[in-house]
This record gives structure tokens, sequence and C-alpha cells, in this order.
């Protein structure tokens, strides 16, 4: 099976499904698509960014998927938290394009009530790129949360993440864990989301609700069997 990540930035990818994609990569074709640049956000314009830091983080990235498993990490550049100042069109194409050569039976993606627009705007590029036409490979499609954005919308934006899809990671947390460690710039200590001892907490809990070890949660947004 071959299964496309699609992450609005460097590092979604790991927050919200690390441990699932090394899961799945033992038997399965997995591949990352990451639609932004990162970064360039924390400055007042975009092009102050340090270009060495920005590939810096890309590189990462690769590393990250590495550690993960991933078959390819797939990089677009567009700019970070600005995805919506550009056209919808512009966001689906490049989903298109993955989808087009990579022919993905499974789609991991953002939620849409997210607070980060980016994660909003790649969630309606996702849906938009794979409407479920007779041509379309893509069977099914998860939605998967992002700590320090899904939680912090306060379910007020875009609907609440309810999860009814659990992959159980007790054996890849930590790998979850070393691939974000590999982020150095995106990484926070405790009490951070991103911290290594957050994420350790949401796997438990998650685990908790469907009585396993430690566990990722996803909202199944589309599944088809022809």
């Amino acid at each position: 099976m071959r299964i496309l990540i699609v992450a609005a930035h460097p590092d979604d990818e790991v927050l919200g499904c690390g441990g699932t994609i090394a899961k799945l990569s033992r038997e399965h074709e997995v591949h990352i698509g990451i639609l932004g640049e990162g970064m360039t956000a924390r400055n007042v314009q975009r092009e102050d960014v340090d270009p060495k830091a920005l590939e810096g983080l890309h590189a990462r990235a690769r590393v990250a998927g590495h550690l993960l498993g991933s078959r390819s990490v797939l990089l677009e550049g567009l700019p970070d938290n600005r995805f919506d100042e550009l056209p919808l069109l512009d966001v689906v194409k490049r989903v298109e394009r993955w989808v087009n050569d990579l022919a993905p039976e499974v789609i991991y993606t953002h939620h849409q009530g997210d607070l980060n627009i980016d994660h909003v705007v790649t969630h309606r590029a996702v849906l938009t790129a794979t409407r479920p036409i007779a041509s379309c490979p893509v069977r099914e499609i998860y939605a998967f949360e992002v700590p320090s954005s899904t939680e912090w919308s306060f379910q007020r934006l875009g609907g609440a993440f309810c999860p009814n899809w659990f992959v159980g990671i007790d054996d890849t947390i930590e790998t979850k864990v070393q691939a974000m460690e590999s982020y150095e710039s995106e990484s926070r200590p405790f009490p951070h989301p991103r911290s290594p001892e957050a994420l350790r907490a949401y796997a438990r809990r998650w685990g908790s609700v469907v009585g396993l070890q430690a566990a990722e949660a996803f909202e199944l947004v589309r599944a088809v069997r022809p």
C-alpha cells in the first residue's frame, strides 16, 4: 500500500503522525509531502530569514523522514503562515501533482479546526485535490491533530477534533520523539506541547482511551471500498 502524508510545515508530519509513519513504513510505502517552507513567519518580513537556517530546517525534515522510514520527503516551499494569501488553486495543484505522481491509496493530513491557518488551507486543499471521482486513487483520508495548534483553537474554529481511528504506537513512540528532537529549532521544553514529555503524554492519553499503552488519534474523513 502507498501512503502519503500531507503536512503544512516541517515538523507537522512528526507531531501529527510520526509514530504511525514509523509503524506503517515497516510494511508499506510511505511518502511525506510538506507544503510550506516553515520558519519565515517568525520574522517581520519573510525575506529576513537566514537562508542557512531555512536550509537547515529542510535538511532536518529529511533526517526526520529517514528516522521514520519514509521513502521520500517532498518540500514545496510555500510561504510560512501565509497560505491564506495564496489562491487555493495554487495549493491544490501541489497536492494534485503528488497524488498523480505517487498514486497513494491513503492520505493523512491536518484537521480542519486547527488554529494555524496553513493547516486549515492544507486540509481544504487535500479534500479538493482528492475529490472521489473514478480516476482518484485515494480511498482513505485521515485527519491528525498537531500539538500546539489543534488544541489551541479551543474548539472554536472549524469544529472539534473528534477522533474515531486509533493506531497503537507503543513500539514507535520513542522513534517519534527522536524524530521531533531532530528538529532542533521546533522542539520546545516542557510544558510546551512539542516537548518530548508532552508528546509521550499525548500518546499515553490516547492509548488509555482505547485500551492501548500508547496511540495516535485520527478522524476518518472518508473511506471508500470499491
